[in-house]
């Protein structure tokens, strides 16, 4: 059954940019996973060291025994005690529907 993940995360200032750095290159490697479905990253507008992670994928049994043991990810899980002010908010959701806009339609 397919799965979401929503993670809340609040930076130190001064490691704001390691963080991006290690997260992003997380992202842009498990684009390449098979059971990966989608991720949106977004910024508090208010807040510059607050993050919101949305992940979607199609199972949660792999995600929990494949994917946070990939090699990809150490780097990442082991800085996270240096990089957040506190420990990351994880929700698990289930998906009942998404929209996306019609091809050649701006948001705005």
């Amino acid at each position: 059954m397919s799965v979401s993940y929503l993670i809340t995360f609040q930076v130190r200032p001064t490691e704001r940019e390691r963080f991006l750095a290690l997260l992003n290159g997380v992202l842009d490697a498990m684009r390449g996973e098979t059971t990966f479905r989608s991720a949106a990253f977004h910024a508090d507008p208010g807040d510059p060291c607050r993050f919101l992670l949305l992940e979607s994928w199609a199972d949660h049994e792999d995600v929990v025994e494949v994917q946070l043991a990939r090699p990809y990810r150490e780097a990442w899980h082991a800085a996270l005690p240096e990089l957040l002010e506190r420990p990351r908010d994880i929700g698990v959701w289930t998906p009942l529907r998404q929209d996306v806009a019609a091809a050649g339609v701006l948001a705005g």
